[in-house]
């Protein structure tokens, strides 16, 4: 692949921003900006150390906070996001990462949800040299973080799919590079995400959860796409909304064009919690949205590049390195456990005598030496058509049948034959709190610990099982998708005898398929190391209880969440610290949960303050209030959703020592979210925000979506309180319960 010919030019305007940083001539804040779009993340250190004990670097510059003063950013090595465009990689750029991975990092390099690559331990010292390695083998770090367009994802099986309508490979290299720096591009209030997928019914696309999602669609022997725009996950979920049937192929990039311009006039620009497009969409609706870009559409002026790589689709079609061949040709035996592999980790393509080989990574991460390992291998056996996926793993496209053998003998010996791949024992991950400022619980260690019990056990599991989805986020951020998995995990913290203990919401009842076509709500916390009993009790009752061909949703939508929960409301205790530490640690963790200053009663129960006792209540409210919901009733899902809220609220008054007031609104803006006792930085006192404005709306009927982002924004502020109540608590007004 030829070196992009604007890359060596941006990277050095990058040096030169660096330079001048270090020298203290560019204030942190306004480079932060800069290194995000070019890649670059700051990283979660626990005073001067990497999470396994490892002292970390200090860097040489003025003000370095590591010698005085407050940490920034700054401070220590950080994580490089990497580019991947639809996740396309040949044999060289392996190769580069795998040096890159073991010169620069821990010798891992780690495929994410996006289909980028990501190398943490990074310094800032290193990250000019490692941009122009990448450069020249034609990858940027450009826009892969900050308020831009991020990695333009696609289905993995494009062009070999067999239930596609066509290829959309072509489509999304041409809108990830048009829109690449595009000046309409540079003015966004948060990130913009982009997705592509051959045909409906799958999940290898997940347009339903992105701001623009196009599914390739054929009318009348032309091609086109059915577009939906508004889609994303975090922290407040919102379903995409149709804002075609069908935008012809020539219309594809001018529209994209108009629908980021639109978000660039219209989207917040201070308030981050509402400055998706998302937003945009829900507030104005999809009709006076699509009148906004057909405005824009019509003002635009024209580009060539708007249609002139259609001339050229025919140079994206690949094509196979070794002949068409069948499994009956094999020679010699198949190795010990092929047939396993071949049915798991295979996709028989729409080419006969070929292949598509899943290779599942263990929470998205692969070794400098695997992956040279897989270079070879993309040389010897395909035409380097390599692919990341969204499910962190990597796929080998065009493997001849008869090759198949060999190919699992080579993975094998490499580590990475395990089978599996996109099944239940194919767990998703986000960072957690292993690198991410954000995370609460530990996602990468509970996932590995559900992972390893699965795996031991995979070959008695019941197909209905193994085909489930298991996702997991470190916070309620869904970095890891939670809510599209038919069982999905979030951390959150808990403060139960005196201590901060580790919990995940457990989210059901999600659809990965029909590109993520709809998303599962949380029925409770359960401490982290319940989690695993919990997954199994899921389990057993759904082979116990489903109907002959009862899926996963529709079971859990027929038991309701009421059920659910009541099953799980066993796990939710702690015992008492002296009888078992080891539930106030999280998995795979070294570092302790900060212990708290509540002492255990004498009443034989648990203490519990009043605040505590008051913040749950309202927990249990928003149950209820989701318990309507489900039931149809949107207008008392609203309602329970802002009781809810306000319960959490006067709780924290009354903790405060604001009892009864007379507009609970205004005493909670005055003495906790002007006083920012409510703001912290990882759970963010902007989800304050979130209580004022279900305050204007309160009392008015909605409809089921508007119910459905209010039960969320609800959990998310009770949430908030939860964490504001356990960083300032004091040991006062206990009750015995």
């Amino acid at each position: 692949m030829p070196v992009m010919p604007d890359l060596a030019h941006e990277i050095d305007t990058f040096d030169a921003e660096v330079e001048l940083r270090r020298k203290g001539r560019i204030d942190e804040r306004v480079f932060a900006e800069t290194r995000l779009r070019r890649g670059y993340y700051g990283q979660r250190y626990d005073n001067g150390h990497r999470h396994d004990g490892i002292q970390i670097r200090q860097l040489a510059f003025p003000g370095n906070p590591l010698t005085k003063g407050p940490s920034t950013l700054w401070d220590a090595p950080g994580m490089q996001r990497i580019k991947i465009p639809f996740g396309a990689m040949n044999a060289a750029q392996l190769e580069v990462m795998a040096e890159l991975a073991e010169e620069y990092s821990d010798g891992i390099a780690h495929v994410t949800t996006r289909q980028d690559f990501q190398l943490h331990f990074i310094h800032i010292d290193d990250v000019i040299a490692l941009q122009r390695r990448l450069a020249a083998v034609g990858i940027t770090t450009r826009e892969a973080c900050g308020n831009s367009v991020r990695n333009v994802t696609a289905c993995p099986f494009s062009g070999v799919c067999r239930t596609e309508s066509f290829d959309v490979t072509p489509y999304a290299r041409a809108i990830a590079y048009y829109l690449l720096g595009h000046p309409g591009t540079q003015d966004y209030g948060r990130k913009f995400k982009i997705a592509f997928s051959g045909c409906r019914d799958e999940a290898c696309g997940l347009v339903r959860i992105h701001d623009i999602g196009a599914i390739a669609v054929m009318r009348e022997g032309k091609r086109g796409f059915e577009l939906w725009v508004g889609g994303g996950l975090g922290s407040v979920p919102y379903q995409a909304k149709i804002y075609h049937e069908f935008v012809p192929e020539e219309e594809l990039l001018p529209i994209a064009l108009a629908i980021g311009r639109v978000f660039a006039r219209l989207g917040e620009k201070k308030n981050r919690q509402t400055a998706r497009l998302k937003f945009v969409v829900a507030k104005l609706g999809i009709e006076e949205f699509r009148r906004q870009v057909e405005t824009e559409r019509a003002a635009l002026e024209y580009d060539p590049r708007w249609t002139s790589y259609l001339q050229e689709l025919d140079q994206y079609d690949e094509s196979p390195l070794r002949a068409s061949s069948t499994l009956l040709q094999i020679q010699p035996a198949a190795p010990e456990g092929f047939e396993r592999w071949l049915e798991a980790n295979t996709y028989q393509q729409r080419q006969p005598g070929y292949r598509t080989v899943a290779i599942a990574l263990p929470l998205g991460d692969i070794t400098s030496d695997q992956l040279r390992v897989l270079a070879d291998l993309a040389r010897q056996y395909v035409r380097e058509t390599v692919r990341l996926t969204v499910e962190q793993n990597i796929v080998l496209r065009w493997v001849a049948e008869s090759d198949l053998p060999a190919v699992c003998e080579a993975l094998h010996a490499a580590g990475l034959a395990t089978p599996g791949a996109g099944s239940i024992t194919d767990i998703a991950s986000c960072p957690g709190t292993d690198t991410c400022k954000l995370g609460i619980s530990s996602s990468r260690g509970l996932s590995s610990e559900l992972g390893r019990r699965l795996t031991e056990r995979s070959d008695s599991l019941h197909p209905a099982i193994r085909k489930l989805r298991i996702k997991v986020s470190g916070c309620f951020n869904s970095c890891g998708q939670h809510q599209v998995a038919d069982i999905g995990f979030y951390g959150v913290n808990r403060n139960k005898n005196g201590y901060h203990v580790p919990h995940f919401q457990v989210v059901l009842g999600g659809e990965w398929t029909h590109n993520a076509g709809s998303y599962g709500l949380a029925i409770g916390a359960v401490p982290s190391k319940h989690i695993p009993q919990a997954l199994d009790m899921i389990l057993a009752r759904y082979l116990a209880e489903k109907t002959a061909d009862e899926s996963f949703q529709l079971f859990i939508k027929r038991i309701g969440k009421a059920e659910c929960k009541k099953m799980l409301e066993p796990l939710m205790d702690v015992p008492l610290h002296e009888i078992d530490t080891n539930a106030y640690t999280d998995w795979a963790d070294v570092r302790e949960f900060t212990i708290g200053d509540m002492g255990i009663g004498e009443c034989a129960g648990e203490v519990v303050t009043s605040t505590e006792f008051a913040l749950t209540g309202a927990e249990r409210r928003l149950f209820e209030a989701q318990l309507s919901l489900e039931r149809g009733q949107a207008h008392l899902a609203s309602e329970g959703a802002w009781d809810a809220m306000l319960q959490s609220a006067r709780a924290l008054l009354d903790w405060r020592g604001v009892v009864h007031p007379a507009d609970p609104v205004a005493a909670f803006r005055e003495h906790l979210y002007d006083t920012q006792l409510i703001f912290d930085p990882f759970t963010g006192g902007h989800f304050a925000n979130h209580f004022f404005r279900a305050a204007e709306r309160a009392g008015r009927n909605g409809t089921t979506e508007a119910a459905e982002h209010q039960l969320g924004e609800a959990q998310l502020f009770i949430e908030a309180c939860f964490a504001a109540y356990g960083r300032h608590k004091k040991p006062a007004k206990a009750m015995a319960v």
